[in-house]
């Protein structure tokens, strides 16, 4: 018994690893130091992680949304299913490093056929009970092989807990993303209606005109097609709004509730505009998808210590230690004591190679997390410099586009006086009339790219993984 105490202790202690070091990835080196386009002061000091999704969206009805999306939306409920199921994955694995005890009662009562000296044959009942302590193939991890398991089960562990959060951040990002769309579908639509009724004046006017033969029957044909033309781009707005409502609908998880607070126009929209950027290096810190990988990294380079430690012999103890006896009221006399001992070695011979491409697999695979790796992080960089690229430039984009419909209207007004006093045919009239509304829509779509675009640097800047503000969190990231 104290021998097999030993070599547990030994087991448990010496175990050695083979698993090789990680070296820090050159992924940090493949992109610049700092990014390229620098943007203005940002409007709040805490970085884009720590900053809350209710400071960020101001909107009531988009914070609602945010709320019904994230208790029913399926893809997080999936991932956070596949959290638990990876950590019972990891909880097996660490339990294989530990040796199984297990208490076996046993009572047998049987009939045998003997014969004496003479060949005369009798029955004979004999009864056996036993208790015990017993230890089952436990291994011997001297060469770190059930380590190395344990820590990638870990590893992925660790990873799918980022994945959850990279999920919850892609999904805060899609739905503000889905209700800024909704917001301009709708607007759209008030514009189209607005316009629709322009037009129909205009046609009733050029009819009037017509009946006092001031104009021809090309003006009122001409009135009548921009009519049709309004009434078919009403409808593809009306489609256009449905939807938008639809997707929103599906990555809520919900029917929408009719008790939603009233949204905000593009215009009004309280996004915070300006979030500080820092350098690259922090996007390792706070963004979910690049520590996941990293997690990956680290569990594939735990199978090539498991792969490698696969060539060395296994050891196993099989032992129990207990009483046995023919009645059960002398089970636990110490004269009844009995134990067994079973140690068990196995040294791999011959396999046809399947160690070594188990070993080439698992090297391959480190190499493909290597990649993957890198790649994430040069991902993780190019949306951030292209956010704030669109941070740099959308204002001035903005503020030229509203003085495009400004002076847009301002030609249709002139257009419209220089047409009633008949120094200018309709064709000027409805070329200026046509300018505007495209100048309107543009602007729509500009303002909602711009909102877009705030969403998008604050998703990679590893935002939207809380509903409130924290500074607590910034403070951690600054002191790693």
């Amino acid at each position: 018994m104290r021998l097999l105490l030993t070599l547990l202790l030994l087991g448990c202690l010496t175990a050695c690893s083979l698993t090789p070091s990680l070296q820090p990835s050159p992924a940090s080196a493949s992109v610049p130091a700092s990014f390229p386009v620098v943007a203005e002061a940002p409007a709040v000091a805490l970085p884009a992680s720590a900053l809350g999704w209710r400071t960020m969206f101001g909107d009531p009805r988009l914070q609602r949304l945010i709320e019904l999306a994230l208790a029913n939306n399926h893809d997080l409920r999936l991932a956070t299913l596949n959290v638990q199921a990876v950590q019972a994955q990891a909880n097996i694995q660490r339990a294989a490093r530990l040796p199984a005890l297990g208490l076996e009662a046993t009572r047998t009562r049987e009939r045998g056929l003997n014969s004496d000296r003479d060949g005369r044959a009798s029955h004979e009942v004999s009864q056996q009970s036993g208790m015990n302590v017993a230890l089952s193939a436990f291994e011997l991890d001297l060469f770190g092989r059930l380590r190395a398991l344990s820590d990638a089960a870990l590893a992925r562990y660790l990873a799918s807990e980022q994945g959850r959060d990279a999920v919850q951040i892609t999904l805060i990002g899609a739905v503000a993303e889905a209700y800024f769309a909704q917001r301009l579908a709708d607007e759209q639509l008030k514009l189209a209606e607005c316009n629709l009724a322009d037009w129909q004046h205009s046609l009733e006017l050029a009819r009037l005109l017509k009946q006092a033969e001031q104009n021809s029957s090309l003006d009122v044909a001409q009135a009548e097609e921009q009519v049709a033309l309004a009434e078919a781009d009403l409808e593809a707005r009306r489609r256009a709004l449905a939807q938008a409502g639809n997707a929103l609908q599906l990555l809520v998880g919900r029917e929408l509730p009719g008790d939603l607070p009233s949204a905000l126009p593009l215009e009004r929209q309280p996004v915070v505009a300006r979030l500080p950027a820092g350098l690259p290096a922090d996007l390792l810190l706070t963004r979910p998808d690049l520590r996941q990988a990293e997690q990956m990294l680290v569990a594939a380079n735990a199978d090539i210590g498991a792969a490698r430690a696969a060539f060395f012999p296994q050891i196993s103890l099989t032992g129990s230690f207990g009483y046995a006896s023919s009645s059960l009221s002398g089970l636990f006399d110490p004269a009844r004591q009995v134990w067994r001992f079973a140690p068990q070695i196995s040294q791999p011979l011959f396999q046809g190679g399947r160690l070594r491409a188990e070993l080439r697999l698992a090297e391959l695979r480190k190499s493909e997390a290597v990649i993957q790796y890198e790649r994430a992080i040069q991902t993780a960089f190019y949306e951030v410099a292209d956010a704030l690229a669109g941070t740099a430039t959308y204002d001035r984009q903005i503020y030229a586009q509203l003085r495009a419909v400004m002076a847009a209207e301002r030609r249709l007004e002139l257009s419209d006086l220089r047409y009633r006093a008949g120094f200018d045919g309709r064709l000027e009239l409805l070329d200026a009339q046509r300018q505007l509304q495209a100048a309107r829509q543009a602007l729509l779509e500009l303002r909602r790219a711009e909102i877009a675009n705030r969403v998008v640097l604050y998703k990679a800047l590893g935002g939207g993984l809380h509903g409130h503000d924290g500074p607590e969190i910034a403070a951690t990231a600054v002191a790693r």
